[in-house]
């Protein structure tokens, strides 16, 4: 990596910065800062959808899917899974966000069952939302670490800028503090925008990669379709029923649309967007359009996985390639100067995204659902303030997680199992806001019951393969699988089970709160 590049890195993590306090700084007041007015346009609010779930590990790691040995496109099963529970979500859960002035996804659940779930429901957000987000800051830093790595600007040679021990904390601040300034100032509006600048930086760069390595195949794109076909790398589907696999039709359509209604439509973090939409229409079509475009970026991933598996075998790598390291490789080794900047900045991009979505949604949860009820008299200039402090208090959570895993953690696998932790998180929220929407006899009472058996559900799942190991001699129909659930599981047990107990305990704990009023109607179509 020349010093050019490191220029347009630096360039691009100022220029990211400014550009987004810019466009915010004209936003007023708490709507202006959590919604963007309610003014943001349907395609920007889809790109921003967008880039908001596409971390680091989707830009390096899903090429690595197609990449492996017996890799390929079966990936994708999981994004029709996508697209359809996002067609639900707009039927089902936005028409509820909709109608009012709502701040939060949780603002509903307070409306239909009362205070007490709502909190709990935001708790579970902030504290999982904090860990997952702390921990994938911690994975981009170890790929930009990688890279830094690579390509000798850290290290003890004579190009090194810093030593080895350092590129670690100083890839976690330099996002974190460049993340933290921009929200704090530009709030929702800066958000969306950077995350519209961020998509098309990290698309441009995936892009710009491919091109590069197929001019260098031997056969260019012709070898790339030929080669591919002949491996068995175009495969799409997987007919086969194991529910410790993850990418089969099943896990893909099923475990896929269950875990996407969860996650965009009982998340604060997407819910937000939706709200900063002109319309509950635009933000309907802007939800649904995402997913086609999620489709169509997880196709590229993997198409780059299916040409780096050509290369390496016409031009076998130098020394080992590290597993999920591929694409990081060759942006260090075959990318000319200039547009590797370009590439480890849109590495950036994709990082720095999904934590600015992560830092507004987190204040906006703690003062709508959790401060606002409890101290009425608060003014909105006050509450503002503190919206802005807690953005930043949030962000150093998020960097000190992100530190504290770098000093304990050895292994890669230790954090995804944390994420996946904090993940199955938004099955069991979504098992409550089904409760809401779908009955009218389940009460708070009832509501939170289901919601702690959905927790007692998906901990089981996925812990379940740990009970085996530590006691042998247990029955074997006390954890049914060979191996752990497959992930995309997680939100279907969740929901699942939130929502069965919950509407049997009903029959015991019969309703007896009021759905709160409605201030005002919003904007419908």
């Amino acid at each position: 990596m020349s010093s050019i590049d490191l220029v347009i890195i630096l360039v691009y993590i100022v220029g990211v910065t400014l550009f987004g306090s810019l466009v915010g700084a004209r936003s007023k007041g708490l709507s202006g800062y959590f919604l963007g007015g309610s003014r943001v346009p349907a395609w920007a609010v889809m790109l921003s959808i967008v880039a908001t779930e596409t971390s680091t590990a989707t830009f390096l790691s899903v090429p690595s899917l197609s990449f492996r040995a017996g890799g390929n496109f079966t990936y994708l099963q999981l994004a029709i899974g996508y697209i359809i529970g996002r067609v639900l979500v707009s039927v089902l859960l936005l028409p509820s966000y909709f109608r009012g002035q709502m701040y939060t996804a949780y603002q509903v659940l307070n409306q239909r069952f009362g205070g007490a779930t709502k909190t709990v429901a935001s708790i579970l957000f902030l504290l999982s939302r904090t860990l997952g987000d702390g921990l994938r800051l911690y994975l981009a830093a170890i790929v930009l670490r990688r890279l830094l790595l690579l390509s000798g600007l850290v290290g003890d040679g004579p190009g090194a800028i810093m030593p080895a021990e350092w590129a670690m904390p100083a890839a976690i601040l330099g996002m974190g503090l460049s993340t933290i300034v921009y929200t704090f100032l530009g709030g929702m509006t800066a958000v969306v925008w950077t995350d519209v600048t961020q998509f098309l930086i990290y698309m441009l760069g995936a892009v710009a990669a491919l091109f590069i390595m197929v001019g260098r195949l031997d056969g260019g794109w012709e070898d790339l379709w030929a080669s591919g076909a002949a491996a068995g790398k175009f495969r799409l589907f997987d007919l086969s029923f194991d529910l410790t696999q993850p990418f089969t039709i099943w896990a893909g359509v099923i475990g896929g649309m269950v875990l996407n209604t969860a996650t965009h439509g009982a998340d604060q973090m997407m819910v937000q967007r939706y709200l900063s939409a002109r319309s509950r229409r635009q933000a309907s079509g802007a939800l649904i359009a995402s997913g086609l475009v999620v489709f169509a970026q997880f196709a590229l991933f993997l198409l780059i996985g299916v040409a780096l598996s050509i290369f390496y075998t016409e031009h076998p790598p130098e020394r080992p390639l590290q597993v999920d390291g591929e694409f990081a490789a060759f942006i260090v080794t075959y990318l000319p100067t200039g547009l590797v900047g370009l590439v480890v900045a849109a590495i950036f991009s994709a990082a720095m995204s999904t934590l600015s979505s992560s830092l507004n949604a987190s204040a906006s949860s703690t003062v709508n659902d959790l401060i606002r009820p409890s101290f009425p008299g608060l003014g909105e200039g006050r509450l503002l303030v503190l919206s802005k402090a807690l953005t930043v208090a949030w962000g150093i959570a998020q960097m000190g997680i992100a530190v504290v895993a770098a000093a304990r953690f050895q292994d890669s696998t230790v954090v995804e199992n944390a994420l996946a932790i904090a993940s199955f998180v938004t099955g069991i929220i979504l098992g409550v806001f089904l409760l809401g929407v779908l009955t009218r006899r389940v009460g708070q009472g009832a509501a939170l019951i289901g919601l702690i058996a959905g927790l007692a559900a998906v901990s089981y799942a996925k812990f379940g393969p740990v009970l085996t190991e530590w006691f042998p001699s247990m029955p074997r129909g006390v954890y049914p699988f060979e191996g752990a659930l497959a992930w995309p599981y997680f939100a279907l047990v969740g929901s699942g089970t939130t929502f069965l107990v919950g509407l049997l305990a009903s029959l015991i704990v019969p309703r007896t709160e009021t759905a709160g009023p409605v201030s005002e109607t919003g904007p419908e179509d």
